[in-house]
């Protein structure tokens, strides 16, 4: 049985996640205004994906006999200075994120609640490969500059981008 302070932080994930979501929904947004479809098309995947997490982890608490408690979310920036600014601003807050799931697994390894850690681990190797995805395309955005060709190449390649189901629903979904 989980804790009422595990239950809690797990509750405070799921609002993480979808505030998640909204966040990548504005930047989306930034980008369409733009015309940039490839780069919104990049952050209308990500929106999908935050989704997806705040679903797993609602899911979780539900099996552990938990309760899910939703709060507002609260509203996202929508001000960036610049296409680089946009994708800073997403690493920064996915190493928030990523806080934040360590946060839980410290919290699951002291109460010894090895369910929890193990659930955990997926949203661990999840948070390297999202601020990985995430630094790469700071550093490429570093490089190329300003270039209108540049950005348009890269714009391109992000339109090819397609949502996959996590892994954790995809199972449940077979189940």
């Amino acid at each position: 049985m989980l804790s009422e302070r595990l239950v809690s932080e797990l509750n405070r994930q799921i609002n993480y996640e979808l505030y998640s979501a909204y966040l990548y929904t504005a930047m989306e947004t930034y980008f369409l205004d733009r015309g940039l479809t490839g780069f919104a098309n990049f952050f209308k995947v990500q929106t999908q994906e935050e989704l997806a997490h705040a679903r797993i982890f609602f899911e979780y608490v539900h099996r552990k006999n938990g309760h899910v408690a939703l709060e507002a979310i609260g509203r996202p920036e929508t001000n960036f200075a610049s296409i680089l600014d946009v994708f800073e601003k997403a690493l920064a807050h996915e190493q928030f994120v990523t806080s934040r799931i360590y946060k839980l697994v410290d919290i699951a390894i002291e109460e010894r609640e090895h369910a929890t850690n193990s659930f955990l681990k997926w949203s661990v190797d999840e948070q390297v490969e999202e601020e990985e995805s995430f630094q790469g395309l700071v550093g490429r955005l570093s490089l190329m500059g300003d270039k209108p060709s540049n950005l348009f190449m890269l714009d391109a390649e992000l339109a090819q981008r397609v949502f996959t189901l996590p892994s954790p629903l995809a199972q449940s979904a077979q189940a």
